[in-house]
C-alpha cells in the first residue's frame, strides 16, 4: 500500500554510516563537496563562522544542530548535537536532541537513553517527556507511556501534545470513548491540531458515526498536501458500498497524487465490485509500476485478466503475487485453477 514509513535497523544503520568516515577518492570528494554547500547555505553559514570563531562554544554546535534539523540535513544535525553534548555534558537540551532525532530514525532504544538522562539532568524537560512518552508507545509500555504524560499534565494542564499521547494509548488500548474523550480534549485546548482531528475522523467512521467525515474534512482543510484524511473518507463510503461518492474521493485524490497507491488501489477495488474489468485492470497496473512488489496488486490484476478470459496473463500474475507473498491463499487458489 501507500509508502509510510513513519525500515527500522536498516535505515538508522545508513544513517549512522552518513555520518563515517569516507575512504580517500571520488565518493568522499562528492560527500565533502555537498556538505561544504549545505554548510554554504545562508541560514546556516553564519551558525558556521561562529564555531569557527568559538569552536569550544557547545551551544555554537547545538545551535547549528537544530538549524540543520530544519534542512532535514539530519546526520549532520546528529554530529553537531553530539560535539555539543561532548563540549558540554550536563546540558539537558543537547541530550534531549540526540535522543529526539533518533526516535526519529526508529533508533528506540537509543533514544530512550539519552531522553531518560536528559531528564536526570532536567526532570521539568517537557519535550524530553513527550518523546519519551511516544517511545514507550512504541514499546508498548503503556503504564510507563501515561506517566511521562501525567507528568507534563500535571505541570501544563493545557498541553494539548499530552491529550493526544493519552489518546494514542487509550486507541492503542482499545478503549474507543477515553481515545475520543482525549483528543477532543486536545482539539478543545488546540482547535487547529490537525492529528487529533484525523484520529477523531478515523474512530467517528469505525463506529459508523457520520460525524467522523466532519472532522476528516476539517483535517484536510488544513492540511491539502496530506491525502491521508481523504483516502480514510474515501475507505469509509467504500465499506457502506456507497461506491460512486467513494469513487469521487479516489479520484480526488488521484488528482492531488498521482501515485497514492491506496486509492489507486480502492478504485481499482470498487471498479472489479462493479465488473468494469478492463478499467479495474488499469488501476491495478498501475499499482504494480509505482509499487513492484505489491502482492495484491498482482493478485487483482492477474483476477480481472482471469475474469475477462486471459488466462495466461491471469496465471503470470498469481505467480508474481507468490513471489512476493508465498502464503497468500487467494494467489495459490489461481494458480491451482490455471496452473498445468
Amino acid at each position: 500500500m501507500h509508502k509510510s514509513g513513519y525500515l527500522f535497523l536498516g535505515l538508522f544503520l545508513s544513517f549512522i554510516g552518513m555520518m563515517t568516515a569516507c575512504k580517500p577518492g571520488g565518493k568522499h570528494s562528492a560527500n565533502t563537496a555537498a556538505t561544504t554547500s549545505i554548510y554554504n547555505q545562508s541560514t546556516i553559514a553564519p551558525l558556521s563562522e561562529k564555531i569557527a570563531a568559538e569552536p569550544k562554544n557547545a551551544g555554537n554546535y547545538y545551535n547549528r544542530g537544530l538549524a540543520l534539523h530544519k534542512l532535514q540535513q539530519d546526520s549532520l544535525a546528529l554530529k553537531d548535537f553530539n560535539k555539543a553534548f561532548t563540549l558540554d555534558s550536563t546540558k539537558a537540551e543537547y541530550m534531549s536532541a540526540i535522543g529526539d532525532l533518533l526516535f526519529e530514525h526508529k533508533d528506540v532504544s537509543g533514544s530512550i537513553k539519552w531522553l531518560e538522562r536528559a531528564l536526570q539532568y532536567n526532570p521539568s524537560d517537557v519535550r524530553a517527556h513527550l518523546k519519551l512518552a511516544k517511545a514507550m508507545i512504541f514499546t508498548q509500555e503503556y503504564p510507563k507511556a501515561f506517566a511521562e504524560v501525567n507528568t507534563v499534565l500535571r505541570n501544563d494542564a493545557f498541553n494539548p501534545e499530552g491529550y493526544f499521547l493519552k489518546g494514542i494509548i487509550y486507541k492503542e488500548l482499545k478503549d474507543t470513548g477515553k481515545a475520543i474523550s482525549s483528543f477532543q480534549t486536545c482539539i478543545n485546548v488546540a482547535p487547529y491540531y490537525r492529528e487529533a482531528m484525523v484520529q477523531l475522523g478515523m474512530l467517528y467512521t469505525q463506529k459508523d458515526d457520520p460525524m467522523g467525515i466532519r472532522y476528516l474534512e476539517n483535517a484536510f482543510k488544513l492540511d491539502t498536501t496530506d491525502m491521508m484524511p481523504l483516502y480514510a473518507k474515501a475507505l469509509y463510503l467504500q465499506n457502506k458500498q456507497q461506491y460512486e461518492p467513494a469513487k469521487k474521493e479516489y479520484h480526488n485524490i488521484i488528482l492531488h497524487d498521482p501515485q497514492y497507491t491506496d486509492a489507486l488501489f480502492g478504485m481499482g477495488w470498487i471498479l472489479l465490485q462493479q465488473d468494469s474489468l478492463e478499467k479495474a485492470h488499469r488501476q491495478f497496473d498501475l499499482v504494480t509500476k509505482v509499487e513492484p512488489n505489491n502482492a495484491k496488486a498482482y493478485y487483482n490484476r492477474g483476477l480481472c485478466s482471469e475474469l475477462m478470459n486471459q488466462k495466461t496473463d491471469a496465471l503470470k500474475d498469481y505467480e508474481q503475487a507468490l513471489t512476493f507473498d508465498k502464503n497468500m491463499p487467494q494467489a495459490k487458489e489461481g494458480v491451482k485453477r490455471l496452473g498445468k
